[in-house]
């Protein structure tokens, strides 16, 4: 069980973050495409109405702005470590 609530943490924190990275429509887009509804990029682009590398660059820089929001959490104390959760 311990594992199960691990595992729910880490979700909850990966939608804090989607949350606090200040995503745009399209970059949300196409995470939840190709992430949550596991389409390739080429999927997610006939999808969206654009080419497979306009997707890449979406999850590129959506990646980053949520690469931010950990950095930020681990320089502070706080969110999911893989040795569990960290003030909290």
């Amino acid at each position: 069980r311990l594992g199960e609530y691990e595992a729910a943490e880490v979700l909850i924190d990966l939608h804090n973050a989607l949350e606090l990275a200040g995503l745009t429509d399209r970059q949300c887009e196409a995470i939840r495409l190709v992430y949550f509804e596991d389409l390739t990029q080429v999927e997610a682009g006939k999808r969206m109405g654009i080419a497979k590398q306009n997707v890449e660059a979406y999850i590129s820089n959506a990646a980053r702005k949520i690469a931010d929001i950990y950095y930020y959490w681990a320089s502070h104390g706080e969110g999911y470590t893989m040795g569990g959760r960290i003030n909290g």
